[in-house]
This record gives structure tokens, C-alpha cells and sequence, in this order.
């Protein structure tokens, strides 16, 4: 108990000789006004506010409105402690381990809700390669600045007074279009090895350059990324594929050696030209989505990223004498456990991506009532755009992808004219599983 007291005593000390006045811009310099944030954080501010603690937006919203972007979502940061919050509103309840936050629902906005993190210290909870397990230790606004990844992300916005608190220099650095690193970045990585990831995807989705001190780890330490629950990686990587810019992110992973904790099979992939062509093209089509502001679905990016590795599978089980969908299946799970080591992709994410793979072999039939079936299917439409996908990389004949085209535009009997003639086999195979109407075996069953 002495010994802790002591120890408190003299961090106490050192970081009060440390400790440095923030600039407090007012909206004059920086332009953002109150009514740039959403109503549910300027109300999440203001209740707490009246509650008598401190509460800013904080983080990637006043990054993002700084310059120029829309944030996608507006994180709220106090003095209050999780319990406090929870007392202030009625519609809002405390999650994580790691970290405790509160999850306020204002209307159908959920606004995040964290209590200023204190510094770390010899006895907080870290593995044996220094990534943080336990953290729910609670200080002053300048020690919740100094925990922040990046000075881009260490700005609070006050929704009273418009101004923004900047302890470490990030309005300055995005000004000058830099990612720079707030403590020693080898440090910062051990505590948590997913900065790395997110530097790789901020500096593309916000066109800025990585420090050189902040870059320079990166590579070598690549290999922290193993010691990483699945789940975070996952929900990394869905960030990192959604943000916009997942070409240049990709592609910033590899530059980096980052891709060896995320996606095991993205060299072989990328390294078969058709496959390259095929992962580029789906990403890029995904970036031109999200900036007309439609929706993207996990399970269609990671169906993209993996199917020339189930591809290959496939081929070598079909070569072997193997049934060509039973093989199907076979390729697709064997690609899904091997993925799954990296990334936790939830069951339901699974279940999609293997429907899109799916359905890919029924395209090919185009005699009978099969189209007609396949229109119904729920999938329909994702393998649809996954059937085009591989026409535009010259994986299959464009001849295929412009008769689904026009097959599901027209009705009636100029649908029904498009229908190929049936391969005799097919009907002779039919033939023989037909029963009479009364149940009884029929010659060919005898």
C-alpha cells in the first residue's frame, strides 16, 4: 500500500512537470460550428455538460470536419465515469472488457461515450509482448490526449464555446498533411499492434503521409498483429475494406508487410494475374460505391477477396476426379478455416460469402426452368454483381453476364425465347428419375 502511494506521489510529480497547456482554437481559426455536429452529441455534450462535467466530440468527427470530410460518427469524451453516464441517461447501457464505454441512444443515433483515460503504469495488465489487456483507468483530459493513437485524433471540440483543445500540435499536422504518432510509436505499437493497421488505413482514407519515425516500425513489428484477438482484426479490416479507398489500402498493406496477419492468401491471390485483376477490380468498385453513398456488404468483399484462392482449390479437387460441386464445397471451406485463423469472420458473414460462391455454377445453366429458379433465389441479386465482377476481369465469357442481363429484364415470352435448348443428357437423366403418379417404381427404378 506504501509502495503504491509513493509510486503515486512521484508519477503525480513527473507529470505535472511534464504537462503542457493545449492550444484552444476558437471557431474563428477552424470554422466548425455547432450545428456541423449531429444533434446527438451536441445533446450527449449538453446533458453532461449540465450535469457539471466536462464532455467534447472528440477524435475522428472534428479530424474529419477539419478538413473537409463527413464523419462517420460523432464520439463523445468526459470526465464522468461510465456509471455517472449511465445515471444521466435513461436510454443507455455500458459495454467492453478492455474498456469500459457507454453506448447513449439518442433517437436512432447511438453516440460512444468514453471517460478520459488515465496514464499507463507498472501495474496495468499487458501479454507478454506489452499489447494492453485491462484499461480501465480513468484521468485528466491531458493524459486521455497523451493515450490517443495520433495527434489528428487527440482534438475535443466544445460544443458551448466552439472551440477545439489541441494538446499535441494535430490541428498543425493536418494542416501539413502528416499522420504523426503522439510517444515513441514502437511503444505505442506494443500496446496495441491494430495502430498499425490504422495508420495504413487514415493515411489513405485521409490522403496524408505517415511520419517516418511513425513508418519506420511498422515492417518489423508486423508480426505483433498474431497476438490479436480475430475478432479485432476483423473489425479492422472491415474498416480498413469500407473506407473508400481500399485499393490504396490493400496496397499500402503489402507495401508494409501488414498483409501477413490479415490475409494469409493475398500474395497467392494477387500473385495470379487474373486474380489480381479480379480483387482490384471488386475493391474498386467498391470505393466508387461508398462515395455515391450505397451500401456494401462484408460478406461480397470477402467473397472478391478469397475466390480465386477457392478457385484454385477447386481445380485441383476437379483434377482429381471429384464431383464438381461436392468440390465447390470442399474448395469453399477449406478457404473459409484457413482465413478464419486470421479473422474472425462471423457465422453469418460466412454463410453469405459461401452463397455468392454458390450460386456461381448455376449461371452456367440456361435451358429449362432452372433461370427462372435462380431468379428467386435471396441471393439473386450479390451473385448477380459477382457473375459481372469476373465477366469485367475476363475470368468468364461477357456472353454469360449479358444474357443474365437481359434475362431478368424481360418477362413473359421474350423471356422465355432466350431459354437454350437443353443438352440431351440432361433430359435422358431427367427421364429416369420421373415416378409414375401413383408412386410405383417406374421400369427404370426396377
Amino acid at each position: 500500500m506504501i509502495r503504491k502511494l509513493i509510486s503515486r506521489v512521484f508519477r503525480g510529480n513527473k507529470n505535472k512537470g511534464n504537462r503542457h497547456e493545449p492550444a484552444v482554437i476558437p471557431v474563428s481559426s477552424h470554422g466548425i460550428t455547432r450545428d456541423r455536429l449531429s444533434s446527438g452529441s451536441r445533446r450527449t455534450c449538453e446533458t453532461l455538460q449540465a450535469e457539471g462535467f466536462k464532455a467534447y466530440v472528440v477524435g475522428g468527427a472534428v479530424r474529419d470536419l477539419l478538413i473537409g470530410a463527413d464523419p462517420k460518427d460523432f464520439d463523445v469524451a468526459t470526465d464522468a465515469t461510465p456509471e455517472e453516464v449511465r445515471r444521466c441517461f435513461r436510454r443507455s447501457r455500458i459495454i467492453g472488457r478492455r474498456f469500459q464505454i457507454v453506448h447513449v441512444m439518442m433517437g436512432q443515433e447511438v453516440i460512444e461515450v468514453t471517460t478520459f483515460r488515465g496514464q499507463l503504469d507498472e501495474t496495468t495488465k499487458k501479454d507478454e509482448h506489452g499489447r494492453v489487456l485491462h484499461d480501465n483507468v480513468f484521468g485528466s483530459q491531458a493524459e486521455d490526449a497523451a493515450r490517443r493513437d495520433f495527434t489528428a485524433n487527440a482534438l475535443y471540440y466544445d460544443p458551448s464555446s466552439e472551440t477545439i483543445v489541441d494538446y499535441h500540435h494535430g490541428v498543425g499536422d493536418l494542416k501539413a498533411r502528416t499522420l504523426r504518432m503522439i510517444g515513441e510509436p514502437r511503444a505505442r505499437y506494443r500496446e496495441d499492434p491494430v495502430r498499425m493497421l490504422r495508420a495504413v488505413r487514415l493515411a489513405a482514407k485521409l490522403g496524408l503521409a505517415i511520419d517516418p519515425e511513425a513508418k519506420k516500425p511498422i515492417r518489423e513489428m508486423a508480426g505483433l498483429l498474431e497476438n490479436v484477438p480475430a475478432a479485432r482484426l476483423f473489425d479492422e479490416m472491415l474498416k480498413l475494406l469500407t473506407s473508400g479507398h481500399s485499393v490504396k489500402c490493400i496496397t499500402q498493406l503489402r507495401d508494409e508487410g501488414l498483409h501477413h496477419g490479415l490475409l494469409p492468401l493475398l500474395d497467392v491471390i494477387l500473385e495470379q494475374p487474373l486474380g489480381e485483376k479480379f480483387v482490384m477490380l471488386a475493391l474498386a468498385n467498391t470505393d466508387e460505391r461508398i462515395r455515391r453513398g450505397k451500401g456494401t456488404s462484408p460478406g461480397f468483399l470477402f467473397a472478391t477477396l478469397l475466390w480465386h484462392e477457392v478457385l484454385a482449390h477447386w481445380d485441383k479437387m476437379k483434377a482429381k476426379g471429384e464431383a464438381k460441386i461436392p468440390a465447390l464445397f470442399q474448395a469453399m471451406d477449406t478457404v473459409l478455416d484457413v482465413q478464419g485463423e486470421k479473422l474472425a469472420i462471423t457465422r453469418r458473414i460466412a454463410g453469405d460469402i459461401k452463397d455468392i460462391w454458390a450460386l456461381q455454377p448455376r449461371f452456367e445453366q440456361r435451358s429449362g426452368k432452372r433461370p427462372y429458379a435462380l431468379l428467386e433465389q435471396p441471393r439473386f441479386r450479390a451473385g448477380y454483381d459477382f457473375l459481372l465482377l469476373r465477366a469485367q476481369a475476363g475470368e468468364i465469357d461477357m456472353e454469360i453476364a449479358d444474357w443474365w442481363t437481359r434475362f431478368q429484364n424481360v418477362e413473359g415470352e421474350q423471356r422465355a425465347g432466350m431459354l437454350q435448348a437443353e443438352p440431351a443428357g440432361e433430359k435422358k437423366k431427367r427421364r429416369r428419375r420421373k415416378k409414375p403418379a401413383n408412386g410405383a417404381p417406374s421400369a427404370s427404378d426396377a
